[in-house]
């Protein structure tokens, strides 16, 4: 049976783990988390071993402990967003997401294109590393990435041969994992695309419910107002890109969350020539247009203020 606690809409914020301590968590929050669940757990359907190995980690007490941890140093401890396994799945759902749609316009994969594996091996990596990329914030925000990589390497040692009876393939698929965790903060920057994917996907989940638990702590900067204006980022196939990234905020403080996290982790990795970055104002007090798109080091009106959106 996979292990995840349940919470009705009406009830105050609780916490989504049972194991380890305590995390107070925004409802909104948590059921991003539930939604960002069920996606994987639809999009997993294809890739029966990337499944397998997202059972075992939500089933396994050393790793929800670990997200526990994560996530009250994070929050309870250094006043930061949540970094546990409510932020962990709500990455690797939009991870598996831009997977599918940039592999459905003809991007390459480093796991398929080196000959490590197929399609469903290159799903486990970011699987893997979306999920597992932020648990060495138990440790200390500064240097998570390295002791993230301390953390995992146990993990997938126990876990990978369930599911991998090729030996080499047990050896191999860990280095594609690690590198991902390692660069997810483009601090180096991402060497392979599973790892650049998990980088943006990381940066995409900035909305109101995860910000406002440390905004409620009494945190109250840029960051944590930018992030009560952003409701909802919609991953979607694009146009001229294969993936549009919208922001629907509710105020203009919203673009700076966009424009200080997202951006810089599009920019800075391979996928900056298949990701549109947009922002879209949900309020009537707007000082731009209907949206803006990034362009140019910038954000510029999508469509000129004169001319009527495209519907």
């Amino acid at each position: 049976m996979r292990e995840m606690s349940t919470i009705e809409n009406e009830h105050p914020p609780c916490s989504h783990l049972s194991d380890g301590v305590s995390v107070r968590l925004d409802w909104q929050y948590h059921d991003l988390a539930h939604a960002s669940d069920d996606a994987i757990l639809e999009i997993t359907k294809a890739y029966p071993r990337t499944l397998e190995l997202y059972n075992l980690l939500l089933n396994d007490k050393r790793t929800r402990a670990l997200w526990d941890m994560a996530a009250y140093v994070t929050i309870g401890e250094m006043g930061l967003n949540d970094h546990g396994q409510a932020h962990a799945q709500v990455v690797a759902a939009n991870a598996l997401r831009m997977a599918e749609i940039l592999t459905g316009n003809g991007v390459a994969l480093d796991v398929e294109r080196s000959g490590a594996g197929d399609r469903d091996d290159a799903m486990l990596v970011m699987l893997a590393a979306a999920m597992l990329h932020d648990i060495g914030n138990q440790i200390h925000r500064e240097g998570h990435e390295a002791y993230g990589l301390i953390l995992v390497a146990p993990l997938l040692e126990r876990s990978l041969p369930q599911i991998y009876s090729d030996e080499s393939k047990r050896h191999t698929m860990p280095s594609f994992i690690l590198s991902a965790i390692a660069t997810h903060d483009l601090s180096p920057l991402p060497v392979t695309m599973e790892a650049a994917i998990v980088a943006v996907a990381d940066g995409t989940d900035m909305t109101q419910g995860r910000g406002r638990a440390v905004f409620e702590l009494g945190k109250v900067d840029s960051h944590s107002l930018s992030a009560l204006a952003v409701q909802e980022v919609v991953i979607e196939e694009g146009g001229a890109t294969p993936i549009d990234i919208t922001a629907l905020i509710e105020n203009p403080a919203g673009v700076f969350q966009v424009e200080n996290i997202l951006v810089p982790k599009v920019m800075g990795s391979y996928l900056r020539e298949y990701v549109t970055v947009r922002v879209c104002s949900l309020g009537d007090d707007s000082p731009f247009g209907e949206c803006v798109v990034w362009r140019n080091g910038h954000f510029e009106e999508e469509w000129p203020r004169e001319k009527e959106a495209p519907r």
